[in-house]
Parts: C-alpha cells; structure tokens; sequence
C-alpha cells in the first residue's frame, strides 16, 4: 500500500521530494509553493500538490532555468492545477532533459518513493526504465526524472503491458513533435548562415534563444495535449465515437 501524500508534515514531503525543509521553506517565502494547509496544533500539512510542485522545480532547474525563470514559468500556470496537471508538466520538461542516472541505496529509493518497494515493485520500474538493478542487490541507477511517475504508476489498476505500450505511445509522438519542432528552428535560426557556420558567439546566441524558448514550447505542448485529451474522453465516454465538439474545430 502506498504512503498518502496527504497530510504530510514538511519532514515528511522534504523526504518524498528529496530536497532540504530549508529549501521548501525557501521556495514558500519566494511564492513557488502555495502555503500549507494548518491543522491541529497548527501544524502544516502538505499534499499532493506540493509535491508535484516540488517535482517540477527540480525538472526545471536540470533543464538549466534559473530561479527567476522558473518563478515567471510558474505564475504562467493556472492556479487550479491539480497534482495530475503539474506531472503532465514536469514529464513533458523532462523529455527536453539529457538523460541521467543516479546510484541509489535501497532505502534511500524507498525514502524518495514514500512508500516500502517489494521485489515485485522493483521489477515494474526496472521494466519501466525508471531503475536498473546492480551487482549489488542493495544498490540501483535510478533515473530521478521518471521515479515520481514510476511510483505513481504502481498502483494503477492497469496491466504492465498496456503501461508500457502507453509509455511507448508517448515517446514516440514526443520524439516526433521535439525533431519537427527541432527543424523548423534549425531552418529559422540557421537560414543567414547557409554559406557558413555560426561563429563562437552566434552559437552562444542560437543556444541562449533555444533555452529560451523550450519552456513556452512545453507550454504549448501541455496545452494542446490536454485539450486532445480532454476530447478523446467526452467522444469515449459520451458514446459519439464520430461526433465532434464544435468549440474544438480549428
């Protein structure tokens, strides 16, 4: 059975999202974590949330963003998002993150996931790329940028085999949309050096623009990816596999 992520105290949520009380203090005085819930003895209680919140912030500072940039990215987000929303943000950050791995204990996995990880557990994140086990049974490389989703997909009533044809689907149309997003920035940015490479300084340049403008890109790809969904479930679930929502139509 999974740890709740309601009602945790500020110890609780710095563990699950592997930073320091201080930093979560931190990121409240600077507006990027919205205040906790007070409960008896007037204790804080953090949920869902912040920990989503949390998980995104780390995803924005690997993409290289400082802290400023990350403030302006999160005022730009609804202030409704629920926990689903913020993790559909933070996958799609991460997809724009080189790959990475970190060697894990045990413990400090199952600290990090909130919850106690059975043989069977650590068998479904290895098979979903989120872990690789080690000659050493108690140590694992552990990818930090899928962990969170890997741990909330464990519950999921839903087939090993279908999560992973999902996960397939996903990146694969990821892939594709960041290579044709890729070109037509290549063929706009690139197009007055046709006759010769960009020097030190341009590249500088080109680069600076690109991180720039990854975060409104990712907002755009959250946007239209949340409305398709959105779409695809009023067709399924009112039964109209044909009839379209008028308020849809380009």
């Amino acid at each position: 059975m999974s740890e709740s992520a309601t009602g945790l105290t500020v110890d609780e949520l710095a563990a699950r999202a592997g930073v320091t009380v201080r930093t979560i203090r931190f990121y409240s005085t600077r507006g990027l974590l919205p205040p906790p819930e007070i409960g008896p003895r007037r204790v804080g209680r953090y949920g869902p949330d912040h920990l989503s919140r949390l998980a995104l912030i780390e995803e924005l500072q690997h993409q290289g963003l400082t802290l400023s940039a990350i403030e302006r990215y999160l005022e730009q987000l609804p202030p409704d998002l629920s926990a689903q929303d913020l993790a559909i943000h933070r996958a799609v950050v991460a997809s724009w993150i080189p790959d990475k791995a970190e060697d894990a204990t045990r413990d400090q996995l199952e600290r990090r996931a909130g919850r106690e990880l059975t043989e069977e557990d650590l068998d479904r994140l290895a098979a979903m790329s989120v872990l690789v086990r080690t000659a050493d049974p108690q140590i694992f490389r552990v990818d930090p940028g899928l962990l969170h989703l890997g741990t909330r997909l464990l519950d999921v009533p839903i087939a090993l085999d279908s999560i992973l044809a999902a996960r397939t689907v996903v990146i694969e149309h990821t892939r594709a949309a960041a290579r044709e997003l890729s070109r037509l920035f290549r063929d706009e940015v690139g197009e007055p050096y046709r006759d010769g490479a960009p020097d030190a300084e341009e590249r500088a340049r080109m680069k600076s623009l690109s991180a720039h403008m990854q975060p409104m890109v990712v907002q755009a790809l959250v946007t239209a990816f949340q409305r398709s969904m959105k779409q695809e479930l009023r067709e399924w679930l009112g039964g109209s596999p044909g009839r379209r929502d008028p308020a849809a139509r380009g």
